[in-house]
C-alpha cells in the first residue's frame, strides 16, 4: 500500500478481512470494490418499492425491501471501513432480511395463533442468534443459521406456487426465475469460496492485468452481485405469491436482469419448434 494513502478510518479491527488489498484506491475507502459493488442491494431495494407504489398493504410489503437496502448500506460500511462494529452490523442486517422474508413465508395461509407463535419463535431465534454472535466473536452460528433461513426460504417458496398460481404457463415462469435466484445465490457462494481459499492466485492474476481490469478479479464483488441478484429475486418472489398477486406472467415487474435471464431459459427449455 502506498505509505501515502493513509488509512482514514484507522487499522482494521474486523476478524474477516477479504482478497481485495486495502487503501489501494483511496484512503477513504478500505476495500474500494466490496465497497461499491454493495450497493446493487440497495439499488435492487429501491426498484422493489417503487413498483409496491399504491399497492395494498405497501408498507407492510416494503419491509423486505428495507432490509435489501439495508444489507447494501451496512455492508458498503463495513467494507469501507473494515471495523468490528460495522463488520457486525453487516452480518446482522443479512438476518434482518432473511427473518421479515421467513415470517412472512412460514405464516403465509396460517392461523393467528400460529401466526404469533412463528413470530415469536423467529424472534428468540434472531436474538439468541445475533447475541451470541456478537459476544462469542464466532461465525459459524451466523453463517449456518443464515444458510438455513435461506434453504427454508427456496423450499417453501417452491413449494407454495403450486397452490398459488393456477395458469401453468405462469407457474411454470415463476419457478424458472426462482431457479435463477437459487442458481445466482449458489453461484455466489462458489465465487465467494474462490475469493477465499484462492487469493493468492487471485492476487497474482489482479497484479499481472493491472488496472481497471484487476476490478474483475475481485471476487467477494460479485458475490455481492449475485448475492443481490439472488435476494431481490426471493423478497419478490415472495411478495408476489403471498399478496396473491400472479394472476399474469410476473417477468415484466422484476428488475434486470431477471427478465432476460427468465426468457433465456424459456428459449433453452422449451424452444421453438419449426416447421
Amino acid at each position: 500500500m502506498d505509505s501515502s494513502l493513509i488509512p482514514f478510518w484507522g487499522p482494521p479491527t474486523s476478524y474477516l478481512n477479504f482478497c481485495e488489498e486495502d487503501y489501494v484506491i483511496t484512503r477513504f475507502v478500505a476495500e474500494f470494490i466490496n465497497t461499491f459493488s454493495s450497493f446493487i442491494y440497495i439499488c435492487y431495494g429501491i426498484y422493489g418499492l417503487i413498483q409496491l407504489r399504491q399497492k395494498p398493504q405497501a408498507a407492510f410489503r416494503s419491509i423486505s425491501y428495507i432490509g435489501l437496502i439495508g444489507v447494501g448500506v451496512c455492508s458498503g460500511g463495513y467494507h469501507m471501513t473494515l471495523k468490528y462494529h460495522t463488520q457486525m452490523s453487516d452480518e446482522l442486517s443479512m438476518h434482518l432480511l432473511t427473518t421479515p422474508l421467513l415470517y412472512r413465508i412460514l405464516s403465509f395461509k396460517a392461523s393467528p395463533q400460529r401466526t404469533r407463535l412463528i413470530g415469536i419463535i423467529l424472534t428468540i431465534l434472531f436474538t439468541i442468534v445475533m447475541v451470541v454472535h456478537m459476544v462469542m466473536d464466532e461465525f459459524l452460528l451466523h453463517a449456518s443459521s443464515f444458510g438455513l433461513a435461506v434453504y427454508l426460504i427456496a423450499t417453501r417458496t417452491f413449494k407454495i406456487i403450486p397452490g398459488q398460481v393456477p395458469d401453468l404457463k405462469v407457474r411454470k415462469t415463476l419457478r424458472q426465475i426462482s431457479l435463477f435466484g437459487c442458481f445466482c445465490f449458489g453461484f455466489g457462494y462458489f465465487v465467494w469460496l474462490i475469493d477465499e481459499f484462492g487469493c493468492g492466485i487471485l492476487t497474482s492474476a489482479k497484479n499481472t492485468v493491472g488496472l481497471p481490469l484487476a476490478f474483475f478479479f475481485e471476487f467477494h464483488g460479485w458475490w455481492h452481485f449475485f448475492t443481490a441478484i439472488g435476494g431481490y429475486i426471493a423478497v419478490a418472489t415472495v411478495d408476489l405469491i403471498t399478496s396473491g398477486e400472479v394472476d399474469q406472467d410476473p417477468t415484466s415487474s422484476f428488475a434486470w436482469p431477471v427478465g432476460n435471464a427468465s426468457r433465456a431459459i424459456q428459449r433453452v427449455v422449451s424452444p421453438e419448434k419449426k416447421a
